[in-house]
C-alpha cells in the first residue's frame, strides 16, 4: 500500500464519491478521507456507512486537505469552488469527475487561488443508480479516467493524482478539455440522449401500452431504459454545457438515420448489410480492448421472479 495523498477531500458524496472512498481504502492510497453533501440526509448515511469523516460544511471539508475532488453537478462547481477556494491549503490540488470538461475548467479556474493546482478529470465509469448507498470499491477497475490538464497544471501533480487513479483502479489517459467533449459526446453523452429519446417515444405512442412496454422489452430496449434511469440533474447540466458538441453529433447522427430510412423504404439491403456490417466491428473493437465481455447477456445472470 502506498499513500499517495494524506488528506482527500470529496465535495458531494454521491456514487462517484462513495467509490472513490472506497477504492482509496481499498488501495491504502489516503491517510484520511473527507466529505461533504449538500443533503443533511446524504450525510448521515455516509456517517452510517463509515465512507469518511464527514463535515457540515465543504469549508470545514477541504481544510488542509491535499487534493479536493468536485463530485457535484456541472451545474453546482461554480458556487461550490467560489465557497471552498478561500479554505483550501496553498498547494492543494482541486480536481473533479465532471462528464464536462470545458465548461468545468470556465466554472473553477477563476476561483483556484494561486498557488493551488488545478487538474479536471473525468472518470469513465458509473451506474443507473445514485446516492452514497450505490458505491463499490471496483467501480474504476479497468475502465478509463482522462485527465485534461490546464495549461499551467504542475507536471508532477498531474502525474501524482494519474497515480492515485491508477491506484484506485482505472487505466489513465490525457487529453485537452475541448477534445474530450467531442470525444465523450460521441461515446456517451448522444448515446444518452437517444436513450431517453426512444423511452419518451414509446411513453408517448398510444398504441403500444405501458403493460406491453415493460413485458415485452427486449434486450435493447431493456437497456435504454437502464441507461434513461441515469440521473436527471447530471444529464441536464451535461446537455446545457457540452452543447456544440452535442449538436454536432447529433446532425451526424440525423444524417446516418436519414440514410437508414432511405435504405429501408428502398428495400436496399445491400446497404443495411454493408452498414451493419461495419458498425459491429466496433462492438468487438470494445470487446477486445476489455471493456465490456462477449459472455451471453452480456455476462448478466438470469432475471429472477420476484
Amino acid at each position: 500500500m502506498t499513500v499517495i495523498y494524506e488528506r482527500v477531500a470529496l465535495i458531494g458524496l454521491g456514487l462517484i464519491a462513495s467509490s472513490m472512498a472506497l477504492a482509496i481504502k481499498r488501495g491504502g492510497l489516503a491517510k484520511t478521507i473527507t466529505g461533504y453533501a449538500r443533503s443533511a440526509e446524504t450525510r448521515e448515511i455516509a456517517r452510517e456507512l463509515d465512507l469518511c469523516e464527514v463535515y457540515d460544511t465543504a469549508a470545514e471539508a477541504v481544510r488542509d486537505a491535499d487534493l479536493v475532488v468536485l463530485c457535484v453537478p456541472i451545474g453546482a462547481m461554480d458556487a461550490v469552488m467560489a465557497e471552498v477556494g478561500p479554505a483550501l491549503k496553498p498547494d492543494a490540488v482541486v480536481s473533479d469527475v465532471g462528464s464536462v470538461k470545458q465548461a468545468v475548467v470556465e466554472a473553477v479556474a477563476p476561483h483556484v487561488p494561486e498557488g493551488a493546482h488545478f487538474i479536471p478529470a473525468h472518470p469513465l465509469a458509473g451506474t443507473e443508480h445514485s446516492g452514497p448507498r450505490s458505491g463499490f470499491a471496483e467501480l474504476f477497475d479497468n475502465r478509463w479516467c482522462i485527465l485534461a490538464p490546464v495549461p499551467d497544471s504542475n507536471r508532477g501533480e498531474v502525474d501524482r493524482l494519474a497515480r492515485l487513479w491508477r491506484g484506485m483502479g482505472s487505466n489513465v489517459d490525457e487529453m485537452d478539455a475541448a477534445h474530450h467533449d467531442l470525444v465523450l459526446s460521441v461515446t456517451s453523452h448522444t448515446p444518452h440522449l437517444i436513450a431517453y429519446t426512444m423511452v419518451g417515444v414509446a411513453d408517448d405512442l398510444s398504441r403500444v401500452t405501458d403493460s406491453e412496454v415493460i413485458k415485452y422489452s427486449a434486450a435493447g430496449f431493456r437497456d435504454f431504459t437502464r441507461i434513461a434511469a441515469s440521473d436527471p440533474t447530471m444529464w441536464r447540466d451535461v446537455f446545457l454545457t457540452n452543447k456544440d458538441a452535442t449538436l454536432e453529433i447529433l446532425g451526424r447522427f440525423t444524417e446516418e438515420l436519414f440514410a437508414l430510412q432511405r435504405a429501408i423504404r428502398k428495400g436496399d439491403g445491400e446497404h443495411l448489410h454493408a452498414y451493419f456490417t461495419r458498425t459491429r466491428a466496433i462492438r468487438r473493437g470494445i470487446i477486445e480492448a476489455g471493456q465490456d465481455t462477449d459472455a451471453p447477456n452480456f455476462g448478466r445472470g438470469p432475471a429472477t421472479k420476484g
